[in-house]
């Protein structure tokens, strides 16, 4: 089963529902996790979503962590069928307790899907974090940065540091399309090589690292169809995972997610 974890929907900004149906029609991808944009407190979109295709879409809510009623809030959500939140590494509770928010969700049952930087994520804060809710899954979004190709040595480098993070046995990450991860080859819309190797590299590290049972792939749809496309971002990685044993294979395009966001073994 073809899990998408991270698409985004909505009838104000990027993409319908209707047009992602499309995509994951077209490419036989079964189920998607709808990850709502920051800064997007209105929720209710994503979630009739999941209640006009039950069992199809999962919803990753996103909620003011600095609001004084935010853990009341995410129990809300969660009571409403929300099966995750998306907070930054350096998110923070108003009040005598900075850590709130994380351990509401952690209370919850919720994942966190986290969006950040390799620089927040490898910031002793974050770690401090993980160690203080260890019952809590939290998901790294774009492989542990943002979604900016790897330009330079440096940048691959830095992206390589995140991967330190598979010590903590609650983290697990989203594998992006490579188009997310390395510049375009000159030759791709000629039939020729596409991302180079450093993409492959890169997920290749993450499975040596995580393995497949902590690693989840996700098209960042819409967005991705200005880059590589739904299709593409799909078919490479599978291409990439094509000598990997089927266990692995599985984990990373539908298993993990499913155990994650629908609590399916």
């Amino acid at each position: 089963m073809l899990i998408d974890s991270h698409a985004h929907v909505s009838p104000a900004w990027y993409e319908p529902v209707e047009t992602l149906l499309g995509q994951m029609a077209r490419h036989g991808v079964a189920r998607a996790v709808l990850t709502q944009m920051i800064g997007q407190v209105d929720n209710a979109y994503q979630a009739s979503c999941v209640q006009a295709h039950p069992g199809q879409f999962a919803s990753i809510v996103w909620i003011d962590p600095a609001a004084p009623d935010a853990p009341e809030t995410l129990a809300r959500l969660a009571s409403e069928g929300a099966a995750g939140v998306r907070l930054r590494p350096g998110a923070r509770s108003p009040g005598v307790d900075p850590l709130a928010i994380w351990k509401a969700a952690e209370a919850c049952g919720l994942a966190v899907s986290c969006v950040g930087n390799a620089e927040a994520f490898m910031a002793p804060a974050f770690a401090e974090l993980l160690e203080t809710v260890p019952g809590l899954h939290v998901v790294l979004e774009h492989l542990g940065d943002t979604s900016k190709p790897m330009e330079t040595e440096a940048d691959g480098e830095l992206r390589y540091t995140v991967l330190r993070l598979a010590r903590f046995d609650n983290v697990s990450l989203k594998v992006p399309g490579f188009g997310e991860l390395a510049p375009r080859e000159p030759s791709a819309l000629h039939g020729g090589r596409t991302f180079g190797g450093a993409a492959a590299a890169l997920l290749e590290a993450a499975i040596a690292a995580f393995g497949g049972q902590r690693l989840m792939w996700g098209s960042d749809f819409p967005v991705v169809s200005s880059r590589e496309g739904y299709g593409n971002a799909l078919a490479l990685v599978r291409e990439c995972l094509f000598d990997y044993p089927f266990a692995v294979r599985e984990a990373i395009l539908g298993g993990t997610a499913r155990r994650v966001f629908w609590k399916e073994t």
